[in-house]
């Protein structure tokens, strides 16, 4: 089949036709055409112009399903390990893990058929974090809490899988020196963790639940139900505490920061020796670090009267639900 354009020299428009040549091939035969005429202004056999951007977004997708099976746990995965992981079919995942060696997102593990997560992505994390306003408007608000307890304090954004210190501050041997690096720590047995993990959803929770609650000291909960319960405690009073479930001897109490929208971005921690963190003294400092967080939330555009509005609406939305559900229980 061969598509013929022809000009109409009337009037300057084109029209397309579909001609049959096979005949053409036949030896010692006539040529024998069949013409249609097709209409230029039929769309019917364009292709969805939306295709190519809904395909684009799924091949996305699958790159993101490839990366998210690392963890901590998992740092090192077989292109077999990634497709009963993601339910990709094994040639898609060998083709996408392969691209993605590529450009540096993944990094083969010598000539071995195993793979770790690339460099690239740190490079783009430390943009990420270079490039964060919380730095900036937090830097101030968490040298005054240091000045005022003399403790160390921590600050720290979710990398998806654990805590990223953005900003450590605590005294040296010099009592004028303030020491300040980039490390990452646990999301379920910290301060920082916890205070950021309680107001999250409920697939967060599960994954990191699910991700292993290994035992860093004898006083982790390692019981998926005890964290639950010691979230939700989060939630209530509005700050969380690391009773020694990261490092033995060491306690902590964190608070949330949110950002414009209320959403928790972040948290902030005070952490000291177990001898000058009893339980009397985290009492005292909980409100001084859930100022400071506030502080620091309210510099990032979070407005206090419009989150609490939010959050009473889907209360009472809730509640609403609730009655709704117990009147039609009475009456049947």
């Amino acid at each position: 089949m061969t598509v013929v354009l022809v000009r109409d020299g009337k009037n300057g428009n084109s029209v397309s036709y579909d001609v049959d040549v096979g005949a053409q091939s036949r030896a010692e035969s006539p040529v024998s055409s069949s013409v249609t005429k097709r209409n230029p202004m039929d769309d019917s056999d364009n292709l969805d112009p939306d295709a190519g951007s809904r395909s684009s977004i799924k091949s996305l997708a699958k790159v993101l399903q490839v990366l998210e099976c690392f963890s901590h746990r998992d740092s090192n995965l077989t292109p077999a390990d990634i497709a009963a992981r993601t339910g990709l079919p094994r040639a898609t995942t060998h083709r996408l893990v392969s691209s993605l060696r590529d450009i540096g997102l993944l990094e083969q593990n010598g000539r071995r058929d195993t793979y770790k997560l690339g460099m690239k992505l740190f490079q783009l994390g430390s943009l990420v974090l270079a490039n964060l306003d919380l730095d900036k408007h937090a830097r101030p608000h968490a040298t005054r809490l240091q000045r005022i307890t003399g403790e160390a304090i921590h600050l720290c954004v979710f990398d998806g899988f654990q805590m990223a210190f953005v900003e450590r501050q605590e005294m040296s041997a010099s009592p004028n020196t303030v020491v300040t690096r980039i490390e990452s720590a646990p999301v379920y047995c910290t301060g920082v963790g916890k205070a950021f993990l309680a107001f999250q959803d409920e697939a967060t929770i599960a994954k990191i639940i699910g991700d292993g609650l290994p035992g860093r000291t004898p006083h982790t909960l390692t019981d998926p139900a005890a964290l639950r319960e010691d979230l939700r405690l989060t939630r209530e009073r509005g700050y969380a505490i690391d009773n020694e479930e990261n490092e033995p001897h060491i306690r902590c109490v964190a608070a949330p920061i949110r950002d414009s929208n209320g959403g928790i971005i972040a948290a902030i921690s005070i952490s000291g020796p177990e001898e000058r963190m009893p339980p009397s003294r985290i009492e005292g400092l909980a409100p001084v670090v859930k100022e400071t967080a506030d502080s620091i939330s309210l510099e990032l555009g979070w407005n206090q009267r419009r989150t609490a509005a939010k959050s009473g609406s889907r209360k009472g939305s809730r509640a609403d639900e609730a009655g709704t559900q117990n009147e039609d229980a009475a009456s049947a």
